[in-house]
């Protein structure tokens, strides 16, 4: 008997070989995604990015609800976990987020409206599944996902350190503390814009050592991807010569 969910669940993922419809299905998705990202390089809507930004949007709602009704083929098991458990990976929230600008068609009132309109930036994500470079990184941030973590709290505790040093030293060179915050992370990413700069001896050396630590702090995950990365690559190229 002819199983329509199993042959939905065989289109919309990434094609197999002779597979003609999946692979039509793929470049549709992989061309929706294109276009739809268009709208974010003009200044200001036409009928026209209103017209993208409908049916791009209506296509990847049918996409998401395809993925979410073969779930169960997708994770392997059939239950309700499935849908559930399928929801919440990263990429199906994704999907989700990459149609919540569409709302701006229809409640351009909104506030946060502009917020809503950059949304439209987790289209590119889509891409993921149709490259097989992007799904090894994937599955490469995957693994190391627990020091990409503990990194990211050192970052975080970092500049909200350097920011209240900063702050109490030098309170009349900021507005609040948020641009405290802004000064400390331009600081460990050592790109200093130049817009605030410490007049004060003491600030001074506070920054230098926040660019000096930063640049050490910030090649930390640059260090682990890379070496996960190449422990993956190395993996792969084991398996094929087995």
């Amino acid at each position: 008997m002819y199983n329509v969910k199993k042959r939905v669940y065989e289109v919309i993922e990434v094609s197999g070989i002779g597979d003609a419809s999946s692979r039509a299905y793929d470049v549709m998705i992989t061309t929706a995604v294109v276009v739809g990202l268009l709208p974010m390089t003009m200044k200001s809507e036409s009928v026209y990015t209103k017209l993208i930004e409908l049916f791009t949007s209506l296509l990847f709602f049918i996409d998401y609800c395809s993925r979410v009704y073969t779930a169960d083929y997708k994770m392997g098991y059939k239950s309700v976990k499935a849908y559930i458990a399928y929801i919440l990976t990263p990429l199906a929230i994704l999907d989700l987020l990459s149609i919540i600008p569409v709302i701006s068609l229809f409640l351009p009132g909104i506030g946060m409206i502009k917020l809503l309109k950059l949304f439209r930036f987790f289209r590119v994500f889509k891409l993921v599944r149709y490259s097989k470079t992007m799904i090894v990184i994937a599955n490469v941030i995957r693994k190391v996902r627990t020091q990409l973590l503990a990194v990211l709290i050192l970052i975080t505790v970092y500049i909200f350190v350097s920011a209240m040093l900063i702050f109490q030293m030098e309170p009349d060179l900021f507005t609040s503390f948020f641009d405290a915050l802004y000064w400390a992370t331009i600081s460990i990413t050592t790109i200093g814009y130049g817009d605030i700069s410490p007049v004060t001896s003491l600030g001074r050396m506070i920054t230098m050592v926040s660019a000096l630590v930063g640049m050490a702090v910030i090649a930390l995950p640059t260090g682990i991807i890379t070496a996960a990365y190449m422990n993956e690559i190395n993996r792969k190229k084991s398996k094929y010569e087995l």
